[in-house]
């Protein structure tokens, strides 16, 4: 037993020794390429392989041919285990160069392409996270060409429709400073009524520019379905009497909601101002509220005749009008992007969808 230990003590100094040099090689090297390292680990194993048995060999006192024996074979395993590392890391490099390769044309704006050559288990998750990461990237593109066309949209859009009342302002201000005016009040009230459009415009803007911005404040309250969605109807009544619309309150459930009132009343008036001017003379527009698993749901339906369906992906988008109408009471394009954006910071979403004869806008909000 005690000869056993001690040869176990020789061998282990004689591995240690070889396993110290290995460390201080590995440390040397680690900013080299991965055949090297590799190769150095190869090295190490076989090294404190070699010195253990030599240790114990002489040791031992064996005679010069049956050490020499040792030794050879020891070598012969040395060349074989060496040249395998080299060509295990030359591979390795390959596939990490591959893996390179495809990453630097994702870096540069393209499409990640995944390496067709097999790799090791390691090298393929990275693969697998390079493509995933590509595809949301590609698709994050996507929204924002889709956004930066949108906004330029809305730019020249805003100036069409800011340009037409000021030249109509301008004239008439001339008009009545030249004396030309025929009817005066008239004049007057059309003055009135470009202000008001104007200036309902420039608040559709700041709005939407706190939504973006992130900097719109919410108060939330507890209040009922039926009440919020009174105050719209009532709102919205005149509107829909002055175009020949009839409002109906379908389904509205008495349940409570935690929401900012102002906000969310005016999201349902955008939503039914927006309905009432599509729909026609005698058409309906009716509103309702239900509560569900997901939480309430308003919606408003109107009979506007549907929307194309490659149209209804974008009619939140900011600018989208539907048609390209310019004059009056096309808007400015604000209305639903608004909608969106305070349904959205109250945890909620918004969609839309078509039905028979018109189509329906629902407004989720979690439950209170």
């Amino acid at each position: 037993m005690g000869d056993m230990l001690l040869i176990a003590l020789v061998a282990f100094l004689g591995a240690a020794a070889a396993g110290l040099l290995g460390a201080l090689a590995l440390r040397l090297f680690r900013h080299r390429s991965l055949v090297v390292s590799v190769t150095v680990v190869a090295a190490v194993a076989v090294t404190a392989m070699l010195a253990g048995t030599l240790a114990v060999a002489w040791g031992m006192f064996l005679s010069p041919h049956d050490l020499s024996v040792v030794t050879t074979v020891v070598a012969m395993a040395a060349v074989v285990s060496l040249l395998t590392a080299v060509v295990l890391g030359r591979w390795m490099v390959a596939r990490s160069e591959d893996l390179t390769l495809a990453a630097r044309s994702f870096g540069d704006g393209g499409v990640f392409a995944a390496p067709v050559q097999p790799a090791t288990a390691e090298l393929a998750a990275l693969t697998r996270e390079l493509a995933a990461t590509s595809a949301k990237l590609d698709s994050s593109r996507e929204r924002e060409r889709a956004l930066e066309t949108s906004r330029r949209e809305l730019v020249a859009w805003i100036s069409h429709d800011l340009r037409t009342p000021l030249a109509g302002l301008r004239a008439m201000s001339e008009a009545l400073e030249d004396g030309m005016a025929v009817d005066s009040p008239r004049y007057l009230r059309q003055i009135r009524t470009e202000v008001e459009r104007m200036n309902d415009m420039v608040g559709d803007l700041f709005e939407l520019s706190r939504i973006h911005a992130g900097s719109l404040t919410l108060t939330p309250a507890r209040i009922s379905v039926y009440d919020l969605v009174g105050d719209a109807l009532a709102g919205a009544d005149p509107l829909a009497r002055e175009l020949g619309v009839r409002l109906v309150g379908e389904r509205i459930d008495a349940v409570p909601v935690e929401v900012d009132s102002k906000e969310m009343s005016r999201v349902l008036g955008n939503l039914l101002v927006n309905a009432i001017r599509r729909t026609p003379a005698d058409g309906t527009v009716a509103v309702a509220a239900r509560h569900s698993d997901g939480g309430v749901v308003f919606s408003v339906t109107d009979g506007c005749g549907g929307i194309p369906e490659e149209d209804l992906p974008r009619v939140f988008d900011t600018g989208w009008r539907g048609s390209d109408a310019r004059t009056p009471p096309a808007g400015a394009g604000l209305g639903l992007a608004i909608v969106r954006g305070i349904v959205e910071a109250h945890a909620g979403r918004a969609a839309v969808r078509n039905v028979t004869g018109g189509c329906c806008f629902e407004v989720t909000l979690p439950a209170a």
